[in-house]
């Protein structure tokens, strides 16, 4: 009883808090449940950065990893971003520099370059076109006159953007760690349990396992099919946590996770605590310097301009 009247507490400080600094807290989908709860928008990172600087908000708290921060910082500079535990990366992300893609750049000459969101601020200031999981396959159909593509960081949304498209992309070596955890053997095991189940993937994971998947999207793409789907089983390809707000949003709907090994570290660093320590001190800050931010913007609105 203890235990549940001090996390109440906490609950009822982050909400005076927020208040009090005009702030906005946002959950990305695979987020700890307490975090979930007391987020005013869960989503995907690019969805959110896009709610937040819609909003009249001065503080922003992104409750994820830091390109997501980066992100919120790009598209809403005037506003503060902040990040209740910094150290929260994302190995993806951090498998690419902008040394590294200006220097396949060097070796592709007139080649486009298109970018998975999931990177920093510095390489989405070299990239000619940022894209999102959802609409990574319509943005390389739009260059359709462009010979060459780089596609980075992820070798597996590459190789599934590839086939969808039809084109040969210059891709990187990068690849989720959580979402590689998910085999083909662990689909064949969910199916053998739960017959009736549709089977949903995300694009990063391994080619074998989005072949055996009856729809491949984003995490909102997941929440809005397992909305508007009379089927009322799912086999989840994507990190765990994505699972309870699946759960919350269809309560008469049954939800197996794929594999329990896809479980993100980084994205369960984020408490309760730390949220109501960030929005007390507001810190720790995320900002991206002007240069930087302009470059990597127009990659962006790029982006917006084709979808």
């Amino acid at each position: 009883m203890k235990m549940i009247k001090e996390d109440k507490k906490v609950i009822t400080r982050i909400k005076e808090l927020k208040k009090k600094r005009n702030a906005v807290i946002l959950a990305h989908n695979y987020q700890l449940p307490e975090v979930q709860d007391i987020a005013d928008f869960r989503g995907d990172s690019l969805e959110l950065s896009r709610i937040a600087a819609k909003t009249e908000c001065e503080v922003i708290v992104f409750c994820g990893v830091y390109f997501m921060a980066e992100t919120a910082s790009i598209l809403s500079p005037d506003k503060k971003v902040i990040m209740p535990d910094i150290s929260a990366g994302c190995p993806m992300a951090n498998m690419m520099t902008a040394d590294d893609l200006r220097k396949l750049k060097k070796e592709h000459p007139g080649a486009v370059a298109v970018g998975y969101v999931n990177t920093s601020a510095a390489v989405k200031a070299e990239l000619d076109y940022c894209c999102t999981s959802t609409n990574a396959v319509a943005v390389v159909n739009a260059l359709k006159d462009k010979k060459d593509i780089i596609f980075v960081p992820d070798k597996y949304l590459a190789d599934y953007v590839s086939k969808k498209s039809g084109r040969k992309l210059i891709s990187w070596h990068g690849f989720c760690p959580t979402h590689v955890k998910i085999l083909p053997e662990d689909l064949i095991r969910e199916k053998k349990f739960h017959p009736r189940a549709k089977v949903m993937s995300h694009p990063e994971c391994l080619a074998a396992v989005v072949s055996q998947s009856e729809l491949v999207v984003s995490t909102s793409q997941m929440a809005k099919h397992a909305r508007e789907d009379s089927t009322k089983e799912f086999i989840v390809g994507t990190e765990a946590g994505l699972i309870y707000r699946l759960k919350q949003d269809n309560p008469t709907k049954e939800f197996y996770l794929a594999s329990e090994r896809a479980v993100c570290p980084n994205m369960k660093r984020t408490t309760q605590e730390k949220v109501l320590w960030a929005l007390e001190e507001l810190k720790d800050e995320v900002k991206v310097s002007e240069d930087i931010r302009k470059k990597a913007r127009r990659a962006i609105d790029r982006m917006l301009s084709i979808i």
